[in-house]
């Protein structure tokens, strides 16, 4: 760490200066008095060469279908809101308060007001300004990350948020629904005898011990939330907790199964934006289901679509009659077993592969990240009886959970995959059982309490309705 100074940090995120500290309270409350939405979508596909998945798999070397960035905003509530959901593997650190600041600019709010999440399909850019930095000191490594490109997706998600606000329609209604999806998600660690990950069953297995196993813990429900403008439903937000890869690491750029999914209900019902987001699906995966043939991508897209539509068979729109925001600033400490001078070494290493140098990266701009006290804001979209928990990185579905068994009476949907910086945020009881997940945690058990007390606070400030 000695370094890296503030001035270093600055530079190659901005961040600090940029994030306003928050507590933990409810931003505003606002009656459906002049409440209105809009809606925006972008492309935002890699350009052939790019670095997919933080460069430790093939680059883009074809396009299947393109990527999209899409989003909502709602005016009339306070400060506009904005939820977008990303065709992206993550976004990191910096690299996630730069999509912020650019939304927030565009319609004329604060960074803290807006949600960014990645959908976390493979074959997709994994963005991290902090890391390319560091990486850029040494100059024979090849980038993770074009910086023109991202600013250029960044610039034109932005420009089509403004549009949105200008041809922002009555907000009047919110319906909820949900459905079961049929033979998808398992969870990835298989616990031996010892009570240890004595496998791990990831997105795509041909392994039939792996096939043959229960699915273990998961959240079988897709969720749906939209949102309507008189009898028209303008915007359907879809909620499910699984890694979206039925195959990937070919250099051949794609939505995957989940993005697939809702592209195909988009076509089927356009006057309505489709968003998905992908929920605390760090130990979820669909390798019970799915042996990686191409074959099975087709057959995973059909099985999510039939559940986004059962989901919203369910809608039943109700008047709104309270919309609040809630925020929550949360500090999840680095396990102390990372060092960062050995981090350095390993990255400044040329014996070492490129892998093996970007993935250090990774670990060491978290740390540089925790060191200068920027936090991970935490935030929630509370409308009636209904909870849009917004989480950072690659949550354990057991924090979904939690949050819905913690709130009875209340329909609480959750994305993760926001700020991707501490990579994947176990449980404190996954950490003694090991497993792939754990090895690449920046954070140690800790994380449980910190996070979980952030979401708790969030659930807490959600707006009474009345006779409640």
């Amino acid at each position: 760490m000695a370094n890296w100074t503030r001035r270093d940090w600055l530079a190659s995120v901005s961040a600090a200066a940029a994030l306003r500290p928050f507590a933990a309270r409810g931003e505003d409350e606002a009656p459906n008095q002049g409440l209105r939405i809009g809606t925006f979508r972008t492309d935002v596909t890699p350009p052939l060469g790019h670095a997919l998945c933080g460069g430790w798999i093939p680059a883009a070397g074809v396009i299947d279908d393109p990527l999209e960035a899409i989003g909502l905003v709602i005016l009339g509530a306070g400060q506009p809101i904005v939820l977008c959901a990303v065709d992206w593997t993550g976004l990191l650190n910096g690299a996630q308060s730069a999509w912020q600041r650019g939304l927030a600019e565009a319609v004329g709010t604060d960074p803290s007001r807006v949600a960014v999440h990645c959908v976390h399909q493979h074959n997709a850019p994994f963005a991290c300004l902090d890391s390319q930095a560091i990486i850029e000191r040494t100059t024979e490594l090849p980038p993770m990350l074009d910086l023109a490109f991202f600013e250029a997706a960044v610039s034109a998600t932005a420009r089509v948020a403004s549009e949105a606000v200008r041809t922002a329609r009555p907000l009047t209604h919110i319906a909820s629904g949900q459905a079961p999806v049929d033979r998808v998600a398992g969870n990835r660690r298989m616990l031996g005898a010892d009570g240890r990950v004595k496998s791990m069953r990831g997105s795509a297995s041909k392994d039939p011990e792996h096939h043959a196993a229960p699915e273990g813990l998961i959240d079988p429900f897709l969720k749906t939330v939209a949102f309507y403008s008189g009898e028209e439903r303008i915007a359907a937000c879809h909620y499910y907790a699984c890694h979206p890869m039925s195959y990937y690491g070919d250099g051949r750029v794609s939505a995957d199964f989940c993005g697939l999914a809702r592209r195909q209900r988009q076509t089927e019902d356009p006057g309505c934006t489709h968003l998905y987001f992908n929920g605390c699906g760090g130990n979820i995966g669909a390798g019970k289901y799915n042996d990686g043939s191409h074959a099975m991508r087709p057959i995973l897209t059909s099985r999510i679509h039939d559940a986004l539509v059962a989901s919203e068979a369910a809608l039943r729109p109700e008047p709104l009659d309270s919309v609040g925001w809630t925020t929550a600033d949360v500090r999840l400490p680095p396990d102390p077993k990372w060092d960062a001078a050995a981090l350095a070494a390993q990255i400044a290493d040329p014996a070492r592969s490129a892998v093996d140098r970007y993935r250090p990266a990774y670990t060491l701009a978290y740390l540089n990240r925790f060191a200068a006290d920027v936090p991970i804001t935490l935030s929630a979209l509370h409308v009636n009886s209904l909870s849009l928990l917004h989480l950072p990185a690659e949550c354990f579905a057991e924090y979904q959970l939690r949050a819905q068994s913690a709130s009875p009476g209340r329909f609480v949907a959750c994305a993760a995959y926001g700020d991707g910086g501490p990579w994947y945020i176990p449980t404190r009881a996954a950490f003694p059982q090991g497993g792939y997940e754990v090895s690449v945690s920046w954070c140690g058990p800790e994380v449980d309490d910190a996070l979980w007390t952030g979401m708790a606070r969030l659930l807490a400030e959600a707006p009474r309705l009345p006779g409640a």
